[in-house]
């Protein structure tokens, strides 16, 4: 057995030790699920009660009371009338038992007072639990079977590992985790604002947070040019037949704000930006002289997602999508994917993620196009990510039904992995839209469509980085680049001529004249993460001199300005962190 294997039983019995703690203290209790998760475990409990935190401390010491018992979990395989008989108080158990198909055995597991209807395995007995190992961590509500028509129930998370020493290295990690959370960063930062009132899901970004926003975007639409783009721009709603069209009334309408009324026609705000660049290419024929067309854009798009999914900026109901279509002939597909993957690669690079690796989504079962067509085009993906020497997995049958996929997930910079670029083939919006070509000997032909996103949405590249750098961006995305603090009131004229000689050479700069200490102002700026300090006092103004401070803690006296603005300009052009 693998030590993944060990932990996931591990998590598995302490589920069933919490379950047995929260009936002892909460009787009335019903129970539905309790699995092994991901670095822990849950259950959902409907229960004759709300809970607090501090009851999470209450269920945890009965926990630790069930573990020293020693109590062995006994697997005993049972008929349906005997699994409703023992279950006959528990309805959520109850449906499960009727959702077992006819034929298959029914089996629980009993430790002490609890039993529960369950595959397992387990744990030979509560012995081999640590009760210094696990943790209860959150309570939140869940809809019974994921489903909002549901009652909800109340799900309590919790964490547990073999020995105490993996459960501190973990809980090191969460606290990392909460202090790089960019909902909490954002706020401090004064980064952007999320406003339920005004509409959940739709995001304010504030002056600070903007300035970021443009240097991502400037440097974007740079790069795009440089690699052969044009950029388009496309309104936000279109008449339902596009929507109709491109299938997504068919196959995304839940996702989709419902339709507007206007001129006895259904409008919908777009999810996507797809059938508008297709419309402009449809505008005028083309020859296959004139490919492969590029086309990106910054497209706000609009998609409804349950409440319930929403957070931070990681999941949104407006965002700017990092989008680009590409048109080409059948025989540029090999070189267009190479070009598009390397693209990535380089803007991924550029904003500091270096540990990447790629998917590669292959035909599902129901799909479009022919076989031929999407063997050459999975064909193309895998050169592509050999050619990068990228590491990359198969994702048997997870591409679209229009098309394989390449996705690339970078790692953060504690080990997270955040899924960010898509390099996606269409077979099916040309053939649904018509679109075609002159090819060499006259006659028509379809292109190849490639669906590609960089950064995917801004909102969410935002949120990534924030959490990457913890709020510590590199001075080129820095909101402020630098603060100017003068030591006393006779250096304030001084210090404003300075902000605007740092501004004209394009740099993000802002001086402290509030009343505070110099001290104060220094610690302000800290908080802010201001990359760069400057202190003006009366021997800087004299020989045109600055004191810079750093980030981290460094200071260095008596740098003559024109070096400091020259060494901001090289860290700023390398994209490096200070």
């Amino acid at each position: 057995m693998s030590d993944n294997e060990k932990l996931s039983m591990i998590r598995h019995s302490m589920a069933h030790v919490m379950a047995q703690a929260v009936l002892e203290l909460f009787p009335g209790t019903k129970i539905a699920i309790g699995p092994a998760i991901e670095n822990g475990f849950y259950y959902d409990f409907d229960l004759p009660r709300p809970l607090t935190d501090a009851d999470l401390e209450t269920i945890s010491a009965k926990m630790k009371e069930i573990i020293a018992s020693g109590v062995p979990f006994e697997r005993k395989e049972v008929s349906r009338a005997e699994a409703k008989e023992i279950f006959r108080d528990q309805p959520y158990k109850l449906e499960l038992i009727d959702a077992i198909p006819e034929g298959d055995t029914l089996s629980l597991y009993t430790q002490g007072s609890f039993t529960d209807l369950c595959r397992g395995p387990h744990v030979e007995s509560t012995k081999q639990l640590h009760a210094d190992a696990f943790k209860l961590l959150s309570i939140a509500g869940a809809y019974w079977r994921g489903n909002e028509k549901n009652p909800m129930l109340t799900r309590i998370y919790g964490t547990a590992w073999s020995n105490p020493k993996e459960l501190r290295v973990y809980m090191d990690y969460l606290a990392d985790i909460e202090k790089r959370d960019h909902r909490k960063l954002g706020k401090e930062l004064d980064l952007f604002s999320l406003h339920e009132e005004a509409g959940p899901g739709l995001v304010y970004w504030h002056p600070r947070g903007a300035r970021i926003r443009q240097a991502i975007e400037d440097f974007w639409r740079a790069e795009h040019y440089k690699n052969g783009y044009e950029l388009v721009y496309t309104p936000h709603v279109g008449r339902s037949w596009l929507w109709e069209t491109s299938g997504h009334l068919g196959f995304y309408k839940e996702s989709m704000y419902p339709p507007m009324e206007m001129d006895k026609s259904d409008y919908y705000v777009k999810p996507m930006n797809c059938p508008f660049h297709i419309m402009i290419y449809k505008n005028t024929k083309h020859s296959y002289r004139e490919f492969p067309f590029r086309w990106a854009e910054l497209g706000t798009v609009y998609r409804y997602e349950k409440a319930g999914a929403l957070h931070g900026l990681m999941r949104v109901r407006g965002f700017t999508q990092d989008d680009a279509h590409l048109f080409v002939t059948p025989d540029q597909m090999d070189e267009e994917i190479i070009e598009v993957l390397r693209f990535s690669m380089f803007m991924l690079h550029s904003f500091g993620f270096q540990d990447i690796h790629a998917y590669i989504s292959t035909r599902p079962e129901h799909s479009v196009g022919d076989p031929e067509k999407w063997e050459a085009a999975t064909a193309a993906l895998k050169k592509a990510v050999e050619k990068e020497g990228l590491k990359y997995d198969i994702d048997e049958g997870g591409g679209a039904f229009y098309g394989p996929k390449i996705d690339l997930k970078v790692k953060d910079a504690i080990g997270r992995e955040w899924q960010l670029s898509t390099v996606q083939f269409d077979f099916n919006l040309p053939e649904r839209f018509d679109l075609t070509f002159v090819d060499k000997d006259g006659t028509e032909k379809r292109p190849y469509m490639i669906h590609r996103a960089l950064l995917g949405s801004l909102e969410r590249f935002f949120g990534v980085l924030i959490e990457h750098y913890a709020g510590a961006f590199p001075p080129w995305l820095s909101p402020d680049q630098i603060a100017i603090i003068p030591v006393g009131e006779n250096a304030y004229d001084y210090c404003k001529a300075l902000e605007k000689r740092l501004k004209g050479e394009g740099f993000r700069g802002v001086t402290d004249l509030s009343s505070d200490r110099m001290n104060a102002k220094i610690r302000n700026a800290q908080k802010m993460k201001t990359p760069y300090m400057l202190i003006i006092g009366e021997k800087e103004m004299a020989e045109d001199l600055v004191s810079v401070r750093y980030r981290g803690g460094k200071q260095v006296g008596g740098v003559k300005t024109a070096d400091f603005i020259a060494e901001v300009h090289k860290a700023i052009d390398s994209k490096e962190q200070i």
